[in-house]
């Protein structure tokens, strides 16, 4: 059976019970958070770290497995450094803002968001900035209240890697539709737009519809949508689909096992082995990437760490995590080198198990 993505429909009283608990602990866990600073307050270099600071981080939303992914590597963060860094938000994008706006008055150090609305967000950070916060982000490079943005690759860049896959394995002409998890979400629209130039200045016979397939993050409606287009396509155009979130690449895979399409129209798009592996193994998705979020998470906890001691502003920056080490930056922005491309060749790494 097709693994779905599940969605947890919380209202607001479950946003309210995680502000408190993003805030707040048992005293016991004080104590432990008290004796791990004395022991680990300061690096090697005499700089403070993460045990000095309250930090949190708050994903798009906490009901996907890519931030889940997400939650594992602050928690394995906190166990290596000893540290106490929180991991907390809305299970639904909707609610971000106001559980974001909700931590102000919590005493941190440091907010680190995976924005779901950035216009919606920006305004709420605003008021973070002017209580003294520092702002870290991933996966919006346009944030005008912020610090930093940290990613994991030039989004524009990735998105056109994966055009090009699919030109490669179309032949280089037909259509191509792509997905997107909202069109407020920053990364997920330039991705797109990234797919769409490359192609437009190296195919000239794949055409790439002019708007994207609105997703919500959701795996049915990704699905569902899919479906819809390549059923309404009866010249048979279609010969590829570039997936942006996590949830759309298996069910726009599904869609097209359905349909009995795999090898006349080629997937190329945002993943896990977790939801997507199964796809990747058959050969339906002939190229899944990704960037680790249990490691994008890390280098928003190192990045913010660096913004309080006052040791970022250069036009490099390296953090200690993995694919982040020779960050070049660009306004606000620092890009590292991190995707991770997976097929049906190289799918069974355990590296790529999560």
């Amino acid at each position: 059976m097709k693994k779905r993505i599940l969605s947890a429909v919380l209202g607001i009283a479950m946003v309210a019970t995680l502000l408190v608990g993003c805030g707040s602990g048992s005293s016991d866990d004080s104590s432990k958070k008290d004796t791990k600073t004395e022991d680990t307050a300061k690096d090697d270099s005499g700089e403070k770290t993460a045990a000095d600071y309250k930090i949190a981080v708050v994903p798009k939303m906490t009901n996907l497995a890519w931030f889940e992914r997400m939650e594992q590597g602050v928690d394995d963060y906190n166990e290596a450094n000893g540290t106490s860094v929180e991991y907390c938000g809305s299970p639904e994008g909707d609610g971000q803002a106001a559980f974001v706006e909700g931590l102000i008055s919590q005493g941190y150090d440091a907010i680190c968001v995976v924005p779901f609305d950035v216009e919606a967000l920006d305004p709420v950070l605003a008021k973070a900035k002017e209580a003294g916060i520092v702002v870290i982000c991933h996966e919006a490079s346009t944030v005008e209240n912020m610090d930093y943005d940290v990613e994991a690759f030039d989004t524009l860049e990735y998105g056109a890697h994966l055009m090009e896959k699919i030109n490669e394995l179309s032949g280089g002409k037909g259509r191509v539709i792509q997905t997107v998890g909202a069109l407020t979400s920053q990364s997920h629209v330039e991705e797109a737009q990234g797919g769409k130039d490359w192609a437009e200045k190296n195919a000239p016979d794949l055409k790439v519809d002019d708007q994207p397939i609105v997703s919500d993050d959701n795996q049915d409606t990704a699905y569902s949508k899919v479906k819809e287009a390549l059923t309404a396509d009866t010249k048979h155009e279609i010969v590829g689909i570039q997936c942006a979130a996590m949830s759309e690449t298996p069910g726009a895979a599904q869609a097209v096992e359905e349909l009995g399409l795999q090898g006349k129209v080629h997937i190329a798009g945002t993943s896990l082995m977790s939801v997507c592996g199964e796809y990747v193994e058959d050969g339906t998705v002939e190229l899944m990437s990704f960037w680790d979020p249990a490691l994008a998470g890390q280098a928003m906890i190192e990045l913010a760490v660096a913004t309080l001691n006052g040791t970022v502003g250069e036009d490099t920056l390296s953090l200690p995590v993995e694919g982040y080490e020779n960050l070049t930056l660009e306004g606000k922005v620092y890009t590292g080198s991190a995707w991770i491309d997976v097929d049906k060749d190289n799918c069974n790494d355990e590296a790529y198990d999560f």
